[in-house]
């Protein structure tokens, strides 16, 4: 490696420690410091052997992240980790590591909140719940069993 290398070296390693970062934001952010492909390969292969670069990692904490703090749901995670560039059996893996009780009991809170600032008749609000969990990506049966569950 030569001396330009070891420094963007660096400088990735401090930007891959900030916070998880994927292959495709990597190659990115090298692009942006103007680093040629082919000298791009060594730091990345270099990030991934000292561990500040593992997509597997990334994958786990971005859908647990999203599930815990924004309340996602799976099918909105799994859109936007392919638009990370991850691979599917990454997305997979990491989706699976998401509990069924808490999801169930996560969608249950958000329709429960969101019902008590709806009026209207009770198939209009019924339509209201149903594309509000969509739009938070639940999945379609999910959610009408949750609605069913708490009587709308």
């Amino acid at each position: 490696m030569n001396e330009l290398q070891k420094q963007v070296l660096t400088k990735a390693a401090s930007f891959c420690a900030y916070q998880e970062r994927t292959l495709k934001e990597v190659r990115q952010r090298l692009r942006e410091w103007d680093l040629p492909d082919e000298e791009a390969e060594p730091i990345i292969q270099e990030l991934i052997a000292q561990n500040y670069l593992n997509e597997e990692r990334f994958a786990r904490a971005f859908a647990g992240g999203k599930f815990r703090v924004k309340k996602w749901g799976r099918l909105k995670i799994r859109q936007e980790m392919k638009l990370k560039g991850l691979a599917n059996d990454l997305i997979q893996k990491s989706l699976l590591e998401i509990d069924g009780d808490a999801y169930e009991e996560t969608l249950k809170e958000l329709l429960s909140k969101k019902l008590q600032g709806l009026k209207g008749e009770p198939s209009q609000i019924k339509q209201k719940l149903l594309r509000f969990a969509l739009s938070r990506g639940f999945e379609n049966d999910i959610v009408w069993e949750v609605l069913k569950e708490i009587n709308i």
